[in-house]
């Protein structure tokens, strides 16, 4: 049963102090404007929204339209863009990943058992003869005492690395089954880099990184971006790569070590083990050095205009990539269609106020989240309000496409004072807060605000709740884990105007509406909550 929207208006109203003649910016935020902005973000004349392509012409130019049209100031100066220099690097092995040892040697065929790349930016980068290392989960975290390099001087090496953290095996460990950072691909990335390996290598276990690999292999089939450094990113590892795990299976058992090795690596005081194996690989590259746009639309604040809160989107996606029953645009409607549309209905509802908010709002449509949060990164590091005057961010990503729920998740749930406005908020409209119901996946550190969260900046992001109105119990939870399943990161990811119900997306919209507003208007600064890892960041 649908509850008349009305309802939820009169809900609302009192606790974010608005009058009820004020009731228009709710009401900015409603289903029609909602598909209609996600039908045209998700269309395939958007070609899947990569940077780089037409479709990123397309994307930029929507969005900075848009905001004109509601009056809002360019966020750059007098641009609504801001400039995120990148390189486009479309890496292909050369051939089979070839694993030799004394014992024979094990091939392993490209997307089926092994993806592989590089972020160096040359024509041609070529491993030679690398031995390898098996190093645990590739950790290096003193405030738990885990130290998976120790003693290990893996210069001119390949290590290879297991995906999640410890805490994911045992819940004394780390965070327990919240991952932490350390469990995240990119660090293992980054700290291979750090200990100057040649080359790093992440075993997938489906439950542990919380995607198939089928995720990894449409994701890696194509060209990846980063962004551009003075080095080339020379200092980075050659290699990055991933491999099945029946892949890893295999060059265990030639490298003649337990079966279990990656038991034994769960528990405190592993140490490395060298395979006795070596690999070589040649990668050849494409690359293309471009430029691509963050977009930025301001609404001045009433009183103190230097501060601000932002709310953040990524209208990027994967574009035109590896064919799936023929489709081979990843139109990336739920991911992230409607987060960017959401932008758009907050920006709105804020301009039908009839005076703007004591503090400034940014609306930030950033580039490049798809390939590592690469536009939040570089707003991050270019921000046109200082780091120290940003309030919060707000961040929008997959939102809810299935109906209203009892609850909302807050994702990083214990993190910062956010979820306490979180919670007031949800209270407004009948409903409950709850943390993500998956925290292994390290979600906290798979979107935009992530990149605030490490410059001291306290972020909500939040997620679909799981508790259906109308429906029996866990038919909510089955809804986000089928679009995991059969749509994330594929061309599935469509926007059905007859299947989608609009009605959850809408009041959770409302919800952050509420939380802004409030932020928007208060001198306070919220804080990180102790324990969290950014507390020191902020001051």
């Amino acid at each position: 049963m649908k509850v008349p929207i009305i309802l939820a208006l009169t809900a609302l109203l009192p606790g974010i102090g608005l009058k009820a003649q004020d009731s228009a910016a709710i009401k900015a935020i409603n289903p029609a404007d909602f598909a209609r902005h996600i039908s045209v973000l998700a269309s395939d004349a958007f070609e899947g929204r990569k940077p780089f392509t037409r479709g990123e012409d397309s994307s930029i130019q929507y969005l900075a339209a848009q905001f004109k049209q509601l009056g809002l100031k360019p966020g750059n100066g007098n641009s609504y863009f801001q400039e995120v220099p990148m390189v486009s690097i479309s890496s292909k092995p050369a051939g089979n990943l070839v694993i030799k040892g004394a014992g024979g040697e094990v091939s392993l065929q490209y997307l089926e058992d092994f993806v592989a790349a590089t972020r160096r930016v040359q024509e041609q980068v070529t491993i030679p003869t690398s031995e390898l290392v098996f190093a645990g989960y590739g950790i290096v975290a003193p405030e738990y005492n885990w130290n998976d390099y120790k003693g290990l001087d893996v210069k001119g090496k390949t290590v290879i690395v297991m995906i999640n953290d410890p805490g994911f095996a045992d819940s004394t460990l780390f965070k327990g089954r919240i991952m932490s950072y350390y469990g995240r691909w990119t660090y293992k990335f980054e700290e291979a880099s750090r200990q100057g390996a040649t080359g790093v290598i992440i075993i997938h276990e489906t439950a542990a990184a919380s995607y198939p690999w089928k995720v990894v292999r449409s994701g890696w089939s194509n060209s990846k971006l980063h962004l551009q450094t003075a080095n080339n990113n020379m200092h980075r590892t050659a290699l990055e790569g991933w491999i099945t795990l029946d892949a890893a299976k295999k060059i265990f058992q030639l490298a003649g070590v337990s079966p279990d090795i990656m038991q034994q690596a769960r528990t405190k005081g592993f140490k490395p083990v060298d395979l006795h194996l070596n690999t070589s690989l040649v990668i050849n590259n494409t690359i293309k050095k471009s430029t691509s746009h963050n977009v930025l639309a301001i609404l001045p604040g009433a009183k103190r205009p230097q501060e601000c809160v932002v709310y953040s989107a990524h209208w990027d996606h994967f574009g035109i990539g590896e064919p799936v029953k023929g489709d081979s645009i990843y139109n990336g409607a739920v991911d992230n269609a409607t987060g960017t549309a959401g932008l758009l209905e907050l920006a709105t509802a804020f301009t039908k106020l009839p005076q703007p908010p004591a503090r400034s709002l940014l609306f930030l449509s950033v580039t490049g989240e798809e390939q590592g949060l690469l536009g939040s990164e570089y707003y991050a590091a270019h921000p046109v309000f200082p780091m120290e005057k940003t309030v919060a961010d707000i961040n929008l990503d997959v939102l809810n496409t299935f109906g209203r729920t009892r609850d909302i998740t807050v994702i990083g749930f214990g993190q910062s004072e956010l979820d306490e406005y979180a919670l007031r908020a949800a209270k407004k409209q009948g409903r409950i807060t709850v943390p993500e119901a998956n925290p292994e996946g390290g979600w906290f550190f798979r979107s935009d605000h992530f990149n605030f969260a490490k410059k001291g900046v306290p972020g909500l992001y939040i997620g679909p709740g799981n508790d259906a109105i109308g429906h029996e119990a866990g038919w909510g939870k089955e809804q986000t884990a089928a679009y995991n399943r059969l749509r994330y990161h594929s061309p599935a990811d469509e926007f059905d105007a007859a299947t989608w119900n609009m009605d959850g997306m809408v009041e959770d919209i409302r919800l952050l509406f509420d939380v802004g507003y409030h932020l928007s208007n208060e001198s306070s600064f919220p804080a990180w909550k102790k324990g969290s890892e950014f507390k020191a960041y902020r001051k």
